[in-house]
């Protein structure tokens, strides 16, 4: 991450909306939002080539399995995450429910919260990240069948716009034997309820 470009970029916005970069409170400003930057959105790859595979840290992460009964059901549940939405740069967060279906090998437990926070560290919309923690844990994981739940408040409908606080968004996604399986679906829901 380039640093320097997002002070500037800071001392910029500060400008246009008519404050005094050399006020006392803002002096840091531009500092501390380029190091909380280098924090939130550590799940860009600074090193990804487009063409090249552009999941390897998840890839990895995902690697580590152990031996475990084929067919099991693995939820885990309530992993709280936070990310930025891409559209207005605010906060959206909330919780991911990760279940699948073992194949036979099953993942560590804090493997299911790293590959949350890992898409969750880049520009996001909630929509593409249930997705990608869905095929993530059906390619990486070679789960019979993966459903991700994800419940969060977007502070663009929070703090502007409709201004309804508390309002959240529910996205899911079904993969595998999960797909069109309405006992299995509603399973899950009552264990995350």
């Amino acid at each position: 991450m380039d640093k320097e470009k997002i002070k500037d970029g800071v001392k910029l916005i500060l400008e246009g909306i008519g404050e005094d970069i050399s006020r006392e409170g803002l002096i840091e400003t531009p500092d501390r939002i380029a190091r909380m930057y280098t924090e939130v959105f550590a799940g860009i790859d600074k090193d990804r080539v487009p063409s090249e595979d552009s999941d390897a840290v998840v890839r990895e992460i995902l690697s580590k399995t152990f031996e475990a009964q084929k067919g099991q059901l693995i939820l885990e549940k309530d992993i709280t995450f936070y990310s930025m939405c891409e559209h207005h740069l605010l906060p959206f967060y909330g919780k991911a429910h990760v279940a699948y279906i073992s194949d036979g090998r099953v993942a560590g437990l804090s493997k299911l919260a790293r590959t949350v926070e890992e898409y969750a560290k880049r520009p996001q919309l909630q929509e593409r990240l249930t997705t990608q923690i869905a095929d993530a844990v059906m390619k990486y994981l070679h789960a019979e069948g993966v459903m991700v739940v994800i419940e969060a408040e977007h502070m663009c409908m929070t703090m502007r716009g409709v201004r309804k606080p508390g309002t959240k968004t529910l996205t899911y996604v079904c993969r595998g034997v999960f797909e069109n399986n309405d006992e299995l679906i509603n399973r899950v829901l009552m264990m995350v309820r």
